[in-house]
């Protein structure tokens, strides 16, 4: 039986591009700007629903690496749950990251050609205006700084109808951490050149 469901919160990630990821303007049709794209997406669950169960307060992060072309796809994936979720909400964000789950990351299954699988750590997540960052002890330790608009006070420079599954408008930012250690991923700039974004997520789906 399908399951309707609906999360919404705030998302950030940094890779191991510099700015401006070549993916985001190029529809993954570009090279990165190395031989390979690491990338770490992390998400901050504040409200929604998998069928029956309530997804309120869980995190996650989503790990992935590609080739020079992430549109090529054979990209590596992992993704770790918050351990203060419930079982349940852990099966329903292993769902929700899949193709099973019919939503924006569907688009994604196609191109994994190694998923790792799903991991439970404690993860934090912090947001503070326009300093975004997340946490899983010897995992990932990311911190995005927003880049300052000159026309519109107080908000980022921002890229819209990208073909990103968090949200089609992103904030731009640089990494001023950058640490992956996860599912044979590593990456380790504190540069503050390589790409970041943050941006609100509002996803649903149904199950297939």
């Amino acid at each position: 039986m399908a399951t309707t469901w609906s999360i919404k919160g705030e998302y950030m990630e940094a890779c191991s591009c510099d700015l401006l990821c070549p993916c985001i303007t190029s529809n993954m049709a570009a090279p990165a700007t190395r031989d390979f794209c690491k990338v770490a997406m992390a998400f901050d669950v504040q409200s929604g629903d998998f069928g029956a169960t309530s997804m309120d307060g869980v995190r996650f992060a989503l790990f992935i690496e590609s080739k020079a072309i992430m549109a090529d796809g054979d990209l590596i994936a992992g993704a770790i749950v918050d351990s203060s979720a419930t079982n349940e909400q852990t099966e329903a964000i292993g769902a929700i990251v899949s193709a099973a789950g019919g939503g924006p990351l569907a688009m994604l299954d196609p191109l994994i050609g190694d998923f790792k699988g799903i991991e439970r750590q404690p993860i934090e997540f912090h947001k503070d205006g326009k300093t975004v960052s997340t946490k899983i002890e010897g995992i990932l330790d990311q911190e995005v700084v927003g880049i300052d608009s000159a026309v519109v006070e107080g908000e980022c420079i921002a890229i819209d109808n990208t073909v990103h599954p968090a949200n089609k408008r992103l904030n731009l930012a640089t990494a001023t951490r950058n640490f992956i250690k996860a599912f044979g991923i590593e990456w380790n700039a504190n540069s503050q050149q390589t790409n970041g974004h943050f941006a609100p997520f509002d996803w649903s789906g149904e199950t297939t």
